[in-house]
């Protein structure tokens, strides 16, 4: 199990952003690598602020890697190889069309609950 926990605490005007901590002894200073697709994203900044003994990590978005479907980023500690956190933004017509088709599929199930349900107490009372 790590020491170090990065906890998102929100995505706003295309950067994510979120709180690294580190619970082991000794110096740590955070080596962080966001990536997408395998490749490595510029700009990341991680903030430390020792006096609440954590690190803001800010990733921006670049606007060319918002696209149709599912684009996951993974954010890792590089000396550690270990993926701390990743996030991902889906867009486009095929996503509101799955969306659409999954809600359709719910109605129905809850339909059929709620019949059997009904049918149930009829039968019980």
């Amino acid at each position: 199990m790590s020491d170090v926990t990065l906890t998102k605490t929100r995505l706003f005007e295309g950067v994510w952003e979120g709180v690294l901590t580190y619970d082991g002894t000794g110096n740590f200073q955070p080596s962080i690598e966001v990536t997408h697709l395998q490749k490595a994203l510029e700009n990341v900044e991680v903030t430390e602020k020792p006096e609440e003994n954590l690190w803001v990590v800010r990733v921006p978005i670049p606007a060319d890697l918002i696209s149709d479907g599912v684009q996951t980023f993974l954010i890792r500690d590089v000396r550690s190889d270990q993926t701390l956190n990743s996030f991902a933004l889906m867009s486009g017509d095929a996503l509101s069309h799955d969306i659409r088709a999954e809600v359709t599929l719910l109605r129905e199930e809850l339909d059929m609950l709620k019949r059997a349900f009904r049918r149930h107490c009829l039968e019980t009372m």
